[in-house]
């Protein structure tokens, strides 16, 4: 019986071509939609994932404070209020694992006449086990680097392509500020981070190194910030009061008194930020579903036209022995035929959209079987829903007065 039916569904449409395509226009633009919008989304939300399993784990980063000099209050972190034994002291403490004092900056890289502007961090051995760093070749300098003052670095991939191209770094001297230092390892690449910063773009040397051969700086055991890692997700607020108290205590701030410091939950801003990508991806796979609902109203409003173009022909087959629930089927079956050929469709355009936009505007999409079943699901759901209407429209016509009909 089925197969009956559907061709004469088919029948049926391909007698009113343009129409029927232009009813199918509203499915097809919807579906496209759907897939585009949810593939940008999690293309978005992939993306935010990655920048945020990048920084790291569990991460705090401790800023130098406002502090007033000369009647003027000096903006976070510009004040180097933190010292290398604040760092100590919250790597001590029971709800961190590790922590890491940084003193940041830029300079002028130089190998055989080849010139890079770099990011430049001093630190400590920490540093790596914090940002869940692995290297790529060589290894990371030691903590007698560090006492030291020893001329070693750690190179990005970015720096590495840039200086080295397909020569091998490790052992090579580059000058930093024409102070020479030895390249010792080179970082895995991680790519950009939340803020759109390429974290591969860097190098790492010793903090005491930083601060006396590349900064020239004359404040020594002073960090502009030090990054934390928690010992786990469940541990962050306790270990965010426990900083809080120790360098309030270390620093000797009265109460009442403005820090001269500042604590930020990096997870929890990663988390946010997450959270907004995938409100985003919602309001945008539902702005796009709206056209699915349109299109099932076409859908609707053509079978109707259908319906009462051929009630003489619904007449003539009831006369003949059609029972009411063949005439509901056959109109059924023609709504679901229009609203799957239009789906199909849709899916090829939208996937199509979703490589093109990737392609051409550099942003990163995600066609996840989720989104595909769902927008097919969607699509069936619309066409048996708006095509049952005119279908049991069709099926309880009296067939007397459907042959009367001209």
């Amino acid at each position: 019986m089925f197969s009956s039916l559907f061709e004469t569904a088919w029948h049926a449409l391909a007698t009113h071509r343009m129409r029927s395509f232009l009813t199918m226009l509203g499915m097809v633009i919807g579906v496209a939609a759907v897939i585009l919008m949810m593939a940008i989304g999690a293309g978005a939300q992939e993306m935010v994932r990655g920048a945020i399993q990048s920084m790291g784990s569990n991460l705090f980063i401790i800023m130098s404070g406002a502090s007033t000099s000369g009647g003027a209050r000096v903006a976070t972190g510009n004040a180097p209020t933190l010292t290398f034994d604040d760092a100590d002291a919250i790597r001590d403490l029971k709800d961190i694992l590790v922590a890491a004092p940084v003193s940041p900056g830029s300079a002028q890289l130089i190998y055989n006449g080849v010139n890079w502007s770099t990011s430049v961090f001093g630190t400590t051995p920490d540093y790596i086990q914090v940002r869940n760093w692995p290297m790529a070749a060589g290894g990371f300098f030691s903590e007698a680097d560090v006492r030291s003052g020893a001329r070693v670095v750690v190179i990005g991939q970015v720096v590495a392509n840039e200086l080295f191209g397909a020569e091998d770094p490790i052992g090579k001297i580059i000058r930093i500020k024409q102070a020479p230092f030895e390249v010792i390892g080179v970082l895995a690449a991680k790519g950009q981070s939340l803020d759109g910063r390429d974290q591969d773009d860097t190098v790492i040397v010793p903090i005491t190194s930083a601060q006396q051969k590349v900064f020239s700086s004359s404040i020594r055991n002073r960090a502009r910030f030090v990054m934390a890692q928690a010992v786990s997700a469940k541990a962050m607020n306790d270990a965010e009061a426990a900083i809080n108290d120790t360098l309030r205590s270390r620093h000797r701030i009265g109460v009442g008194q403005d820090d001269d410091f500042s604590v930020r939950n990096l997870t929890a801003l990663a988390e946010t930020a997450a959270a907004t990508t995938r409100i985003m991806s919602i309001l945008l796979g539902t702005i796009a579903a709206i056209s699915l609902v349109v299109g099932g109203i076409g859908i609707m409003n053509i079978m109707l036209v259908s319906v009462t173009e051929r009630t003489r022909e619904i007449g003539i087959r009831m006369a003949i022995g059609a029972r009411r629930r063949d005439v509901l089927w056959q109109f059924l079956i023609e709504a679901l035929t229009l609203s799957l050929i239009g789906c199909g469709i849709g899916l090829l355009l939208g996937v199509g959209g979703a490589l093109l936009v990737s392609s051409l505007a550099g942003l990163p999409v995600s066609i996840t079987p989720t989104s595909v079943l769902l927008a097919v699901g969607v699509s069936f759901l619309i066409g048996v829903f708006f095509g049952f209407y005119p279908a049991q429209r069709a099926a309880g016509l009296d067939p007397i007065e459907a042959l009367r009909s001209q």
